[in-house]
């Protein structure tokens, strides 16, 4: 079980700081950065019981909320990593391809679309807004680098 965590947070974070780095390389091509204060704003009222919001930027605001959406970003990219091992074992981890990571990758998707962007106010994979399909093709793009992130993070401490 240690090795399944430790390798779970590792995968994770590895993953999730080359998933940031493709969001910077983005910013060449002027694009925002991400701003997770939004995500932690949703995050923090989650655990209070509400789970969807006609406009998360009209919801109270959460004391530290970027600092808890920094957090939430992370703990969900170590989440990721343990279905990958969850699923595929430990094993992967020590001989890695990269068709699982790309599977559970893309997989990560639907959770942005079906739950955190709906509970954001966005509607479903962003339908509410009016660069959804920008959002969308983004989406796909960033959770495909984190694949690669997974994959080569369990590349490199095998």
């Amino acid at each position: 079980m240690q090795d399944f965590i430790g390798r779970a947070v590792v995968i994770g974070v590895g993953a999730t700081v080359l998933f940031d780095l493709w969001s910077q390389f983005l910013r060449l091509f002027g694009l925002p950065k991400p701003n997770w204060a939004p995500p932690g704003r949703w995050f923090a009222h989650l655990l209070r019981g509400r789970v969807a919001h006609a406009d998360i930027g009209k919801t109270e605001p959460v004391t530290g909320e970027a600092a808890i959406g920094w957090a939430f970003h992370y703990g969900v990219g170590i989440l990721f990593a343990a279905v990958l091992l969850g699923v595929w074992g430990t094993g992967w981890a020590r001989n890695p391809t990269f068709l699982p990571a790309l599977i559970v990758g893309l997989a990560t998707v639907g959770c942005g679309w079906f739950m955190l962007q709906p509970g954001m106010g966005m509607g479903i994979a962003a339908s509410k807004r009016p660069n959804a399909t920008q959002i969308r093709m983004l989406n796909i793009v960033g959770h495909t680098v984190f694949a690669v992130g997974l994959y080569g993070t369990a590349l490199l401490t095998r």
